[in-house]
């Protein structure tokens, strides 16, 4: 009959083989200097002895050089036929618990640079180059974005005067804005869409879709003559297109710069008033000339014609997750200093772009300046707005995103006061120079201070879209408000809406000092 012994390492048997004393102390098989041996037999009738199948005993490793004539002996006192297991040295006996153990070691030392299963980006992802060719190619994009975007948002003054006066003179000045509102609140309010997308790693998606309806919705405009069809084309499928490109032209520069974000950003945005000045006048100037269509296709074309530099250079540097983010952060509700900030801002946009709306109008109706010259105040205030953009955001990266936002806003809001008191031409233009300065550094300085309150970067574009909706609803509403309550014109009306501006700009102010403080609490050494 076939036997089976094992020899492996272990605790010697309580019960060692009677004649395992008939070795000497110098013995191989002593108890406390030998390894455990252990003999076993299945079960049979006439078996032998279990003790003669069975040895064991305990080592140190200094019975280490004896071990081979240690087994010779073994095997003579066992005899023929015996099955003799030999363990590795280095081997343990086996449990549940250690081969649990095993695996998560396994686990623990692969290399720890290599992607595992879920992984997330880490909320503080490598810090951008700051700079290279790379990098200032996504500037130049992101200005072309914005051009897109801010630059016919900025024009739209231009507009509301010509559909007032000529295209629409049936709708009151309420309904032509809300042409204007929708646009511009849909820049924002699909951001709580394109946010996700943009995490998920959408981008360049994103770019093909906002592109194509901001260019198709100009050129749609261009053959409308109804109020309905004027609010679809260039209300909701521009604004729509802005929301796309919106959020992520502004997200993309955040990942190639980290200490002059700031001035990387107001740079991006200083493209908007630039098309803010060129814009109008190509509207006052060829309208007469080639009618209103055409001169909208014009604008249509060279959009068309920039938008070739976006789509050839811009890229993500970071790689996506590849998970959908969620649309709505629920820690961002316990978040004081981003609820706060997200108020305010709510407050700000409410009245930011009414003197935008309605100084040329402003101006006509209190014969302040002739026809021809007032489409020319939007061009000042967009000038101005270049300053505002550029400097601020410079003085940003040093002071503090929300430091410097609230300042522009104080000035914006003193601004609008003295708006009530102007009734000449010297001092719109002053007016206008000024306030596109302050209000240019309010817009600027929006996502920069978001960049900030930030902790987690994985939860970015969600806050992002979260923040835009907020004040997507309050372009929406702000300047039809505004001009609700202008009415039929009187002085009256037109300083009760002027109030309304300030006034709203003055509570911004109010919520911005909340949220400053709110963010000293928690962290003294956060510069915001």
């Amino acid at each position: 009959m076939e036997k089976e012994h094992r020899i492996e390492g272990g605790l010697p048997s309580s019960n060692p083989p009677a004649h395992s004393h008939s070795h000497s102390s110098s013995s191989s098989l002593s108890l406390k200097e030998k390894p455990h041996l252990e003999s076993t037999q299945p079960t049979q009738p006439n078996s032998l002895d279990p003790a003669a199948r069975t040895r064991t005993a305990s080592s140190s490793s200094s019975s280490s050089d004896n071990s081979e004539e240690d087994i010779e002996e073994i095997l003579e006192e066992l005899g023929p036929g015996a099955d003799i297991i030999l363990p590795h040295p280095l081997s343990r006996p086996t449990t549940a618990k250690s081969a649990k153990s095993s695996k998560s070691n396994k686990t623990h030392h692969t290399d720890p640079t290599a992607p595992q299963d879920g992984d997330t980006p880490h909320p503080h992802p490598p810090p951008g180059p700051d700079g290279g060719l790379q990098a200032w190619l996504q500037v130049l994009g992101s200005t072309i974005i914005l051009v897109l975007i801010w630059g016919l948002i900025n024009t739209f003054g231009v507009y509301q005067e010509y559909y007032e006066s000529v295209l629409l003179p049936s709708s009151t000045s309420s309904q032509i804005s809300w042409i204007g509102s929708v646009q511009a609140s849909f820049l924002f309010l699909v951001g709580v869409i394109s946010g996700p997308l943009f995490d998920a790693g959408y981008f360049r998606y994103l770019l093909y879709a906002g592109i194509f309806l901001v260019v198709f919705g100009q050129f749609m405009t261009s053959l409308c003559d109804q109020y309905w069809q004027v609010l679809l084309a260039q209300g909701f499928c521009i604004g729509s297109g802005m929301g796309f490109l919106f959020l992520p032209s502004t997200a993309i520069v955040s990942q190639y710069f980290t200490k002059r974000r700031a001035l990387a950003i107001g740079i991006c945005s200083a493209g908007s008033p630039v098309a803010g000045i060129v814009f109008p006048i190509i509207f006052s100037r060829l309208e007469p000339k080639i009618g209103f269509g055409w001169t909208t296709r014009v604008i249509a074309f060279i959009l068309l014609g920039l938008s070739v530099i976006p789509l050839v250079f811009m890229r993500t540097r970071l790689p996506a997750s590849g998970k959908k983010r969620a649309l709505f952060d629920p820690t961002a509700l316990r978040d004081a200093p981003l609820v706060l900030f997200t108020a305010g801002g709510f407050f700000a946009f409410l009245a930011l772009y009414v003197p935008f709306f309605y100084i040329t109008v402003f101006a006509t109706s209190h014969h302040i300046s002739t026809p021809d010259f007032a489409p020319y105040l939007v061009t000042i205030m967009n000038a101005g707005s270049i300053i505002g953009r550029l400097g601020p955001n410079a003085l940003a990266d040093k002071w503090g995103s929300l430091n410097v936002m609230f300042v522009c806003t104080v000035i914006s809001a003193v601004l609008a006061f003295g708006w009530m008191g102007i009734r000449n031409q010297a001092g719109t233009i002053v007016f206008a120079l000024l306030y596109g300065a302050s209000s240019g550094g309010v817009v600027s300085l929006c996502p920069s201070v978001l960049f900030t309150l930030t902790k987690d970067m994985r939860l970015l574009g969600t806050r992002m879209g979260m923040n835009f909706l907020a004040l997507g609803f309050s372009i929406m509403v702000g300047t039809p408000i505004a001009g609700a309550i202008l009415g039929g014109y009187s002085e009256a009306e037109w300083l009760g809406m002027m109030g309304y501006s300030a006034a709203a700009l003055v509570v911004a102010i109010g919520l911005f000092i909340g949220a400053r403080l709110a963010a000293y609490k928690n962290d003294k050494s956060l510069k915001c």
